[in-house]
């Protein structure tokens, strides 16, 4: 019987080595994390493909560097994440653009509730990294989805917004804003219970 390695580790190992200059490594960081950060950033700067794409370089730049820094405290992706929303909000005053601000989902009380169940009964150090943890994937989950997607739901449980609502935002009807929130909300638990094992309907039921 195989014991799957924890995505953290994995993070860990994959970080030390490009720390370490194997390029092999560093070949795969770039191909896994690129595209990803490059989605995440695009829908952060009204969908202009060209300053995405700068952003994400430069932040890649900075990442190579401070590689050897990271220490698994939370997933390489988030980590890389917080290093690109840096990223961008300088770009950003650097040519006088305006910054939206997000709304992260764990910070959503009914989200900060249930991963407050998480691990409780314990009082373990190990289960409140391990709540930690989870938050931190909560967003980089809703972070990792199509943008429609992630849009729908932090309208829906961010936001409070109605269906109603959320179709008039999206400039769609009822009935396919109804539709990408079921489909967002099966991507998210399929995303979530595959890195975590956890089923995550307290999150977006």
């Amino acid at each position: 019987m195989t014991t799957s390695i924890p995505q953290v580790e994995q993070d860990r190992l994959l970080a030390a080595r490009v720390a370490a200059g194997d390029q092999g490594a560093f070949d795969a960081f770039f191909k896994e994390y690129f595209p990803r950060l490059y989605r995440f950033t695009l829908t952060r700067v009204n969908n202009d493909e060209g300053l995405a794409e700068e952003i994400v370089q430069r932040t890649m730049c900075i990442v190579v560097r401070k590689m050897g820094s990271f220490r698994g405290e939370a997933l390489l992706f988030s980590w890389l994440c917080a290093i690109c929303r840096n990223e961008t909000n300088a770009v950003f005053r650097q040519r006088n653009l305006e910054i939206h601000e997000d709304i992260p989902i764990e910070d959503h009380p009914a989200v900060q509730a249930a991963l407050e169940t998480v691990g409780m009964d314990d009082g373990r150090p190990e289960s409140a990294r391990r709540r930690d943890e989870i938050a931190n994937f909560v967003r980089v989950t809703l972070e990792h989805l199509p943008a429609n997607y992630a849009s729908a739901l932090e309208m829906k449980y961010i936001q409070g917004h109605s269906v109603q609502e959320i179709a008039r935002s999206l400039s769609i009807g009822e009935k396919a804003a109804e539709s990408i929130l079921s489909r967002a909300r099966a991507a998210f638990k399929e995303r979530f219970r595959a890195i975590w094992n956890i089923e995550p309907n307290f999150i977006v039921d």
